[in-house]
């Protein structure tokens, strides 16, 4: 029986993911799995835009939502908003990223979107991650507002996956091959 447990426990743990053994250790749990969860996040939207033709950042669904290119921009234009209200800036939404139209300038919007999240991350602790802030006239706590943007950042990888599906293009949430 002992050695069945011991069986058992060696797989659950090999099972659970990477960021949800790591995210609870330390002196911030939950500000942790918030980062965590973030990093999982992110690492799905920066392959997808590097996974997709160039060809198809323009392309649609429909004609009346965001191309492929502007949801990539989008998604960085609200990490630099959200993050900035996290750390207790005034929300200002600069939609400057979801412009651009290159893989290249998309690439590198992400990256810098994610620097300045990572920047509010760092200076981010379980203490005060409770912080009260801003959300657009709605009270919320530091760590709430991360958390809010890992949930908008899930949204739209979801829209992503959509526009790939469509495309034939295997997700990377979905592609065994790597």
């Amino acid at each position: 029986m002992k050695q069945i447990m011991t069986i058992s426990a060696a797989v659950w743990l090999a099972t659970v993911p990477a960021f949800a053994q790591s995210a609870a250790v330390g002196a911030n749990p939950y500000t942790s799995t918030v980062k965590a969860q973030a990093e999982q996040v992110r690492s799905l939207i920066l392959r997808t835009a590097e996974k997709v033709p160039e060809e198809l950042y323009a392309f649609k669904p429909t004609p009346d939502v965001r191309s492929l290119g502007g949801l990539l921009g989008h998604i960085a234009d609200a990490h630099v908003l959200l993050c900035g209200i996290a750390n207790g800036g005034k929300p200002e939404f600069n939609q400057v990223h979801e412009k651009k139209t290159t893989r290249a300038e998309l690439v590198a919007a992400l990256k810098e979107s994610f620097a300045t999240c990572d920047k509010v991350f760092a200076a981010t602790t379980d203490a005060n991650g409770t912080t009260p802030v801003d959300l657009f006239g709605q009270p919320q706590s530091r760590l709430g507002v991360l958390a809010f943007n890992n949930s908008h950042t899930w949204e739209h990888y979801g829209n992503l996956v959509t526009y790939m599906r469509l495309k034939n293009i295997v997700p990377p949430s979905s592609d065994r091959a790597r």
